[in-house]
C-alpha cells in the first residue's frame, strides 16, 4: 500500500501545532509549576504495606494531615509473588523525618485504617545534593546523546548535507522531549526516574525513524537528481510512511495493554511510565514524518535561496559598471 499525501507542502500546520502544544506546556509549566519526585529535590521516602482495599483518596488526606499539610506522592504496587501489596509515601524537600513523627503517623494509620494493617516496610532519606547531581547527570547524558546523534547523522549522510540533517534530527529530537515533559506536566506527574528513562527511551526510538528517512532521501537524490527538494523530501517521507507507522501501531498497541493492565491494578509506577512512552511514541513518529523533513526542507531552501542571492550580487554589480 503506498502512501500519497503532501506533508512538506503543509508543513507550516505541522509547526503550528507543535508550537501551539509547547506554549501550552510552558504556561502551564509557569502558572501551575512543575511536580519534581523526590529523585530530584531530596527528601524522605516511606513504605507501607497493606492488606485488602485500601481507601485512596481518605489515605492521601489522612496522611497530608499527618504531616502538617507537606507534598506528598504516593505510588501503589503490588508484589506478584508475594501478593503483598505496598504504598510508597515519597516527600520531597522534607529533609529526614524524626522517630516521633513516624511513631504518630503509625498510630494514627493504626486508628483509621486498623483493617488495612498498615505496616512500615521502610523509611529512607534522600540527599538533595544526590538529587540535583542525578538531574545534572540525566541532562548530561541527554546532551551527550544528541551529540554523538549530529555526529552519526553528518558522517552517514554526508551527500544531503550531513551536518544540517543531523541538526534537524535532533531539533526533532527536541520536539519528542517536549512532548513527553508536557504529559508530566499538564498530567501533574512528578518528574522523576521514569521521565528520564523514556525520555532516553524515545530519543533512540524517534531516531531510528529519522535515520530511515533519511536514508530514502539520499537514494531519492542519487535516482531524481532534477526532482525540486521539496518533492524529493516528500516522495522520501510517503515510502516510509506505511513500514513506520506499522511499526509504531505494533509497539503503542503492546505499551496499550501494559498502560491498561497498570490502569486495573493500579500500579501507578509502571503506569506513569507506560503513558508517558505511549505518547512519546506517537511524538517520535509525528516529528520523523512531519517536522525533521520539513524542517531540512526548509533549511535547504534558505540555503539555496542564499546561493542564487550571492550569485546574482557579482552580476548586479557588473551591469552598473558598464552603465
Amino acid at each position: 500500500m503506498k502512501s500519497n499525501m503532501n506533508i512538506v507542502g503543509k508543513r507550516k500546520i505541522f509547526f503550528t501545532i507543535s508550537l501551539a502544544i509547547v506554549a501550552v506546556t510552558i504556561l502551564v509549566s509557569v502558572i501551575f509549576g512543575v511536580k519534581r519526585d523526590i529523585q530530584f529535590t531530596g527528601g524522605a521516602i516511606i513504605t507501607y504495606s497493606y492488606q485488602g482495599e485500601l481507601d485512596k483518596s481518605s489515605f492521601e488526606s489522612e496522611m497530608k494531615a499527618a504531616l502538617d499539610g507537606q507534598h506528598l506522592n504516593l505510588q501503589y504496587s503490588q508484589n506478584s509473588a508475594t501478593g503483598k501489596q505496598n504504598v510508597v509515601i515519597s516527600l520531597p524537600n522534607s529533609g529526614t523525618i524524626s522517630i516521633d513523627k513516624v511513631s504518630s503517623i503509625q498510630s494514627m494509620l493504626d486508628e483509621k485504617f486498623a483493617a488495612n494493617e498498615l505496616t512500615q516496610e521502610s523509611i529512607d532519606s534522600v540527599d538533595p545534593t544526590m538529587g540535583g547531581e542525578f538531574f545534572l547527570k540525566c541532562i548530561a547524558a541527554v546532551v551527550f546523546a544528541a551529540v554523538l546523534m549530529i555526529l552519526f547523522i553528518a558522517l552517514r549522510f554526508r551527500k544531503i548535507g550531513g551536518w544540517s540533517a543531523g541538526v534537524m534530527a535532533v531539533v526533532a529530537l527536541l520536539h519528542d522531549v517536549v512532548m513527553v515533559f508536557a504529559v508530566f506536566t499538564l498530567c501533574r506527574i512528578p518528574l522523576n526516574d521514569n521521565f528520564i528513562a523514556v525520555v532516553l527511551t524515545i530519543l533512540g526510538y524517534s531516531i531510528n525513524d529519522t535515520i530511515v528517512i533519511y536514508d530514502r532521501i539520499r537514494e531519492n537524490t542519487q535516482l531524481h537528481r532534477s526532482m525540486p527538494v521539496a518533492e524529493r523530501v516528500n516522495l522520501s517521507i510517503n515510502q516510509s510512511f506505511v513500514r513506520t507507522m506499522n511499526t509504531t501501531i505494533t509497539t503503542v498497541m503492546a505499551m496499550s495493554v501494559v498502560c491498561i493492565v497498570a490502569l486495573i491494578f493500579n500500579v501507578t509506577s509502571i503506569l506513569t511510565f507506560a503513558f508517558p512512552m505511549i505518547v512519546g511514541m506517537i511524538s517520535g513518529v509525528y516529528s520523523s514524518l512531519c517536522i525533521s523533513g520539513p524542517l531540512w526542507v526548509v533549511w535547504q531552501e534558505h540555503k539555496a535561496k542564499k546561493k542564487a542571492e550571492a550569485a546574482k550580487a557579482p552580476k548586479a554589480s557588473k551591469t552598473k559598471k558598464k552603465k
